[in-house]
């Protein structure tokens, strides 16, 4: 399995050889990142794109992110709106979110700067295994700043990122 950050290098790819060749679909990609500059697309370009449509603020930001590294703006990869019909807690400070999560044994999750408890139900709709022994590792708190937290972390977005759609931008629309 590739890691998270490896597979969209690899989007990234395909992504810069559709613009190269003026692919509409690719090019409309381009115009709402607002780093479209007509018949210089760049590989840079194409990461920041794909980081971008999965709510992080540039490239760099989403490797730190993706790599499990702890980080204060998670985007909003690990909320797409496929998930909006669930009932969940939201919370401003990881403090209170965590004191929610203990107590409904559910799930703490970020979107961008913001926490947010959810069930095993949310999970299995954002295409995750509520079961998968990484979230013991985590504690279910996918914020968790131990060091050992980052590779699970990393490795669960990898499986997210994995399941994405050959157009990143359609996964945050679902």
């Amino acid at each position: 399995m590739h890691d998270a950050v490896q597979e969209l290098r690899i989007r990234a790819e395909l992504l810069h050889h559709l613009a190269k060749n003026n692919d509409p679909r690719a090019l409309q990609r381009f115009r709402k990142s607002a780093v479209f500059s007509p018949g210089n697309v760049r590989r840079r370009d194409c990461l920041t794109v794909l980081a971008t449509e999965l709510g992080f603020e540039n490239w760099p930001h989403a490797k730190r992110a993706l790599s499990g590294e702890p980080v204060t703006d998670y985007g909003t990869l690990l909320y797409p709106k496929r998930c909006d019909g669930h009932l969940n807690l939201w919370f401003r400070t990881h403090t209170e979110a965590a004191g929610a999560r203990q107590g409904r044994q559910g799930y703490l999750l970020a979107y961008r700067r913001e926490f947010v408890v959810v069930d095993r139900w949310f999970i299995e709709s954002l295409g995750l295994n509520p079961d998968d022994p990484e979230w013991q590792t985590l504690q279910f708190d996918w914020t968790r700043n131990d060091p050992s937290c980052i590779g699970a972390r990393a490795r669960l977005y990898a499986k997210l990122v994995a399941m994405l759609p050959a157009e990143t931008s359609q996964f945050m629309e679902l």
